[in-house]
This record gives structure tokens, sequence and C-alpha cells, in this order.
């Protein structure tokens, strides 16, 4: 089974990410939920993005990097939006990395150097979500160009659908993120 680092989205360590980890743990695999903003959550992503702003998102970006220390390398590196700052450019930098799982975000392949030979990805999100429809040319850049990369959108969802603790959760499209993340993590063991 695979051994995950998640990171959590601007809302924070809430506990509809407990949950989806809980899920991925309930299938054999060990998954570690780092808390890059100290217990604090938030009741909407504005919220959550202004105190990352006054934390500074270099910072935050640090945090979730120093947070992946203690862990061995070949990991997958998985976040939700805000999340996906730290899971990509780990997934990107760190030797014998396993996989990059990124939901509601995908940032320019570029920011962090290269996309690593043969390292494969799933990016989820929705079309209609407007944090994510900043991201959508980057995530279909970064699913065009590699082979091991796949992008599924999910129509008319909101931002952070698959937090089962927001009002912005959509259990049927939450269930296709779970059972296409778990198949993505068995087909690596």
């Amino acid at each position: 089974m695979s051994e995950v680092i998640l990171f959590h989205h601007a809302q924070g360590l809430t506990d509809g990410v407990h949950a989806f980890a809980d899920e991925l743990r309930a299938a054999g695999h060990t998954v570690h939920t780092p808390d890059l903003f100290d217990g604090r959550t938030f009741e909407d992503v504005e919220s959550g993005v202004d105190h990352a702003r006054t934390i500074g998102f270099d910072n935050v970006l640090a945090r979730g990097v120093a947070a992946a220390d203690a862990l061995p390398n070949n990991v997958v590196y998985a976040g939700f939006s805000m999340g996906v700052m730290p899971a990509q450019k780990l997934a990107q930098t760190r030797s014998e990395a396993l996989g990059g799982l990124f939901f509601d975000s995908c940032l320019p392949v570029s920011e962090f150097g290269s996309w690593p030979d043969g390292l494969p990805a799933q990016i989820h999100g929705g079309p209609d979500d407007e944090w994510f429809a900043e991201d959508l040319e980057f995530a279909r850049e970064l699913a065009d160009s590699v082979p091991t990369a796949e992008l599924f959108l999910y129509p008319g969802v909101a931002h952070l659908f698959a937090d089962s603790s927001l009002k912005a959760y959509d259990a049927e499209a939450a269930g296709l993120v779970l059972e296409r993340t778990k198949a993505f993590l068995a087909a690596l063991s």
C-alpha cells in the first residue's frame, strides 16, 4: 500500500480533510495530514486565503515542505487547493516521489522546474469552479504533456466539493474522486 502526505486547503485542516484521509486509510494506505495553520480553520475560502496571505504564501509552502522532511521520499504528495502548492513542489522536486494528487488546483509545471519522467499524477477539479478555473489551463497542460498524468473534470461542482464538512460538498462527485484516487494509489502498490 502507498504512503501519502495530504495537505489541507485554505479553510484549514477540516473534519472533511480528515474524513478523506480516513477513507484512504480504510483502503490500507498510510496518510499523513500536517496542519499548516496551527489548528486554525475558517468558515470560508476567502478568510482562509486572507490568513495564508498574513502568514505569507511562501511560508505556507515552506511549512508544507518541512512537514515532509520526516517522511521518506517515496510517498505520494497530495493536496486540496492551496495544499497543492507544497504537494506539487514536493512531487516535482523530491527524488523517488511516487506520484501527485491535486484536488481543486494545479500550478504551472514551470513553477518548480520540470515534470519528472514517468511520475504519475491525477488532477481533479470543476470547470465551473471559479477558483479552479484559474488553474484549468495549467491542469490541461500537465495532462496533455505528461502521459502519466490524468485530468478529471466534474461539471457543476463548487470549490472544495470533496470536503464532506463544507457546504460545497457534492457526495456523488466526491465519491468519484475517492474511487479514482484509490485506483491511482492501488496501481502504485
